[in-house]
């Protein structure tokens, strides 16, 4: 079976595009909505400006498992993309190299705030189709990577919406959105 290679999903965040971008882009707040990734640590400290070239740790779980991967930022443009690759995994630190997925994040003004497009894209195209999807069946119990994906970004998206809405104006990092 051929792979789906690309997988994406989009809700509509009442708020403005700037505002979302600002939460968004900064990957150590990713953990209050994803329900697989922890957070982020910027491999130049805490309080990293996001941008092109910048390099983060992102730690993730998936049940009683956890790992961690190496994030490069691609794109860093404000209130319009956030897109970033992952390159690197391990276990407690990210010591297997090679391309592993992007991650790309749009933000549009649309009537009653922003449409957020949240996209994963498998970078693994030097795999095999039987290899791939062998491994994604073991890795999520029974899924293609691309399933596992579109259901993520569905809960990740919702998370997303459902805490800036009820927190529109909590600066990044406060306490008030969780």
């Amino acid at each position: 079976m051929p792979r789906t290679f690309s997988v994406h999903d989009t809700v509509v965040v009442a708020t403005d595009p700037s505002t979302v971008y600002q939460y968004v882009s900064d990957p150590t707040l990713m953990g209050r909505w994803s329900p697989e990734n922890l957070g982020a640590t910027p491999a130049e400290g805490p309080g990293t400006a996001t941008r092109p070239g910048m390099v983060f740790d992102g730690h993730n779980k998936r049940g009683p498992f956890r790992w961690t991967t190496r994030c490069t930022v691609t794109a860093a443009e404000p209130g319009e993309v956030f897109r970033f690759k992952v390159h690197a995994i391990g276990l407690r630190r990210p010591w297997l190299r090679g391309p592993i997925a992007t991650w790309e994040y749009r933000f549009a003004a649309v009537p009653g705030g922003t449409e957020v497009t949240e996209t994963w894209t498998d970078d693994r195209r030097a795999w095999p189709d039987p290899v791939a999807n062998a491994f994604d069946r073991i890795a999520t119990k029974g899924h293609t990577f691309a399933e596992f994906q579109r259901k993520n970004i569905r809960i990740t998206l919702r998370n997303l919406k459902a805490q800036l809405e009820a927190h529109p104006t909590a600066a990044p990092g406060s306490a008030d959105v969780r």
